[in-house]
């Protein structure tokens, strides 16, 4: 436990310490891989700790992208109100969705997650009026906190994601290593045996399910605040494949790993989108490799290699 502690400040101090070696270009990049770190986290808590793998996770982060864009742009540039809301619509549409996905198991459970998501990106991409269409809705402006600082800066924009990422971590850590935490590793190993020992398991998921959207439209939030722009592309499969492979990469069920694998994947994104466009593929190549040399995970093939250096 110490050891972890002492791992967690020191990776603290080197995150705090980044804007003051990285140029404006690299804290940027580092900004994105926060983001992307809560959002890959949100879905673990789902896939590595309740067994169910989604591939419509992306509804929550767009919903929260969207409902902050339209505030921001046609009500009112207000953090206080715009903030929460997206949260609150994010949360919403998951408990919605969460009662019909839960039906099901499986790979059910995968296709409906999926199809849920795909009725969002139809929406955002038909409703011209309302969303912009395939154009989306650019300048989105930052809040403005009143701060001495204007969020504007790419040195306290970073804080501020980083506020937030350090914020979803120890809430996560809290559920993860709480009863209710315990519970839904129990439910994904064995579900039968969870409901014999009297646990109610579908409320058990079904909070699960909206946390997960939760955290998910906390993302959101903070990526349309990065980026000023929403699209239907923030609804689409191929955002929530990405948290999926970014889970499976990093190592799912281990809280932190998730994290590591979604900043592996955002910065090999902007390496090789660099050179070529075709990053579907590159993502499909990295699921087969992961999927054969590390199946685990980069944090379990750390853990095996420590383990068998020890033996």
């Amino acid at each position: 436990m110490k050891t972890r502690v002492a791992s967690g400040a020191a990776a603290l101090a080197v995150l705090v310490a980044l804007p003051a070696v990285l140029s404006s270009y690299q804290l940027s990049l580092v900004t994105k891989m926060l983001i992307f770190g809560i959002f890959a986290m949100s879905l673990d808590l789902l896939l590595g700790y309740a067994g169910l793998p989604s591939l419509g996770h992306a509804a929550y982060f767009g919903v929260a992208a969207y409902t902050v864009g339209l505030l921001a742009l046609r009500v009112a540039n207000n953090f206080w109100l715009d903030f929460p809301a997206g949260l609150l619509m994010a949360a919403g549409v998951s408990a919605l969705f969460g009662l019909f996905a839960l039906r099901t198991r499986g790979s059910y459970f995968l296709m409906i997650t999926l199809a849920l998501g795909q009725v969002l990106w139809g929406i955002a991409f038909g409703w011209r009026s309302l969303t912009g269409g395939d154009d989306g809705l650019p300048s989105v402006p930052r809040p403005d906190l009143s701060l001495p600082w204007a969020l504007t800066g790419g040195i306290p924009f970073y804080y501020f994601v980083l506020m937030f990422f350090g914020l979803a971590v120890g809430a996560l850590a809290l559920i993860v290593s709480s009863p209710f935490g315990r519970a839904l590793v129990g439910i994904r190993e064995s579900e039968r045996r969870m409901e014999v020992l009297g646990f109610d398991v579908w409320r058990y998921k079904y909070v699960a399910f909206i946390l997960a959207g939760l955290f998910a439209g906390l993302a959101g939030n903070l990526f349309v605040y990065f980026n000023g722009f929403v699209s239907p592309s923030y609804l689409n499969i191929l955002f929530s494949a990405s948290a999926l492979l970014m889970v499976i990469l990093g190592g799912s069920g281990t809280l932190l790993g998730p994290a590591i694998g979604a900043a592996v994947i955002v910065g090999l994104e902007n390496f090789i989108s660099g050179y070529m466009e075709r990053w579907v593929l590159v993502l499909g190549v990295i699921y087969v490799l992961v999927t054969l040399f590390a199946p685990s995970g980069l944090v379990g093939l750390v853990r095996e290699r420590l383990g068998n250096s020890g033996t």
